[in-house]
């Protein structure tokens, strides 16, 4: 299983609409969308879980695709570092 990082959704992407746009490379395992706290709208990025190879064509088929006026963002979540005190990115 891999976890992708999706960047530049449109504020209003919901988990179907991001899971209809995915499921044409494969099975979408799950989907987190970054929410704002009071309005509920996506913040313009979210998690999408696929298997490897379906994974890897999802990527090459979405990454730089336009979704409303601006290029998809596709790619594998890169783990986040450790800064000096031990404490992970903000």
């Amino acid at each position: 299983m891999k976890q992708l990082y999706v960047g530049n959704l449109p504020p209003e992407a919901s988990e179907n609409s991001v899971r209809d746009l995915f499921a044409e490379f494969g099975t979408v395992r799950s989907i987190k969308l970054v929410k704002d706290i009071f309005s509920g709208r996506c913040r313009g990025f979210g998690f999408v879980a696929m298997e490897g190879h379906e994974a890897r064509a999802a990527i090459s088929g979405l990454n730089g695709r336009m979704l409303g006026e601006k290029p998809l963002r596709v790619r594998f979540e890169e783990p986040r570092s450790k800064g000096p005190r031990g404490r992970g990115r903000r």
